[in-house]
């Protein structure tokens, strides 16, 4: 076997043209999901303090919004709504005719998008827990039964992609199960199967006013200390009928990411959180780091540790200086 000196790896990185030709991993903007946040209490966008750049939109703003994206290349998107009314059973997640329903009927109706919509109690319990509250813990199969009637409401919306992420043991199987009863057979599921009970959220609570009012999710959010039941989360649903599993978080998770892209075979997605979105522009002011090279760089590890899909907050901004980024 040849060394040094015949052996020369920097004839591999001598020019930009060479390192562009021999690039193993590559950003594709058919596979970035842009995350969009539909608040029905507004009239105009407001700005996201934690999240600079980052919007919540009032539905009268929306098509423009989601025109715009496919004008510019961006292929799907992924929906959160924040209802105008807040309970304790979290009503205005299943009804027909609430925030993101109206909003998956409207995108369809007037763009080819790819519409995703998350499926969670958070932001439309008045607790911000993601289900029902008995005794001041979430009941897990209570729960289920609510997580059906909001896959209901958005099959019949016409969304393309539901996505729980409630981490309630059978959630899969629940809407899977529901959504086949009710004719809607060709609805896939993505579930956040490895979603850990992470510090990196706090700037996404703050966008969908979400953080819960008692206590904290580490119950039903996995311990970011595992790494095996991560593995354990993502094989049940892949039994209980998810067609693409999630790791989220996903730049302190790449370990998960690589491991899951090794085991499984079905589409892999990562969601690269709010915190992740937030410390990078931060840094970038102070100029700790240039924010096109950090964001190339960010992305481009969650691509090359396996994701087939990345959910980032900078899909937008990737999409309009796409002669950056897409090689």
């Amino acid at each position: 076997m040849s060394s040094y000196p015949s052996l020369r790896l920097r004839r591999l990185r001598k020019s930009k043209e060479i390192r562009d030709i021999l690039s193993e991993t590559h950003i594709n903007l058919n596979k970035l999901i842009m995350p969009i946040f539909i608040d029905d209490n507004l009239k105009s966008k407001e700005e996201i303090k934690s999240m600079p750049g980052i919007y919540r939109y009032s539905e009268n703003e929306l098509i423009d919004l989601v025109k715009l994206y496919e004008d510019i290349g961006i292929k799907s998107v992924l929906l959160f709504g924040i209802p105008k009314v807040k309970d304790n059973l979290g009503s205005e997640a299943y009804n027909p005719n609430g925030i993101v329903q109206r909003s998956i009927r409207k995108i369809k109706e007037e763009t080819n998008l790819v519409v995703m919509a998350d499926l969670c109690m958070c932001e439309y319990t008045d607790h911000g827990h993601c289900g029902i509250v008995r005794d001041g813990t979430v009941d897990n199969d209570k729960t289920l039964g609510y997580y059906q009637k909001i896959a209901k409401t958005y099959a019949e919306s016409g969304v393309d992609v539901v996505a729980p992420s409630g981490m309630m043991d059978g959630q899969v199987l629940a809407i899977r199960e529901i959504l086949d009863k009710e004719g809607f057979n060709d609805i896939m599921i993505m579930a956040y199967s490895a979603k850990y009970a992470s510090s990196l959220y706090g700037p996404f609570r703050d966008a969908a006013y979400s953080a819960p009012s008692f206590g904290d999710r580490k119950t039903y959010q996995m311990n970011f200390s595992n790494s095996r039941e991560a593995i354990r989360e993502i094989e049940e649903d892949i039994l209980e009928g998810a067609d693409i599993v999630m790791v989220k978080p996903a730049l302190f998770y790449l370990d998960i990411v690589k491991e899951a892209r090794r085991l499984f075979d079905l589409p892999l997605a990562a969601y690269s959180v709010s915190a992740e979105y937030s410390m990078l522009i931060n840094g970038s002011k102070q100029r700790y780091f240039d924010l096109d090279s950090i964001i190339k760089e960010s992305i481009m590890s969650i691509f090359r540790a396996g994701a087939d899909l990345v959910i980032s907050y900078f899909t937008e901004y990737i999409a309009k200086n796409r002669e950056i980024f897409i090689s």
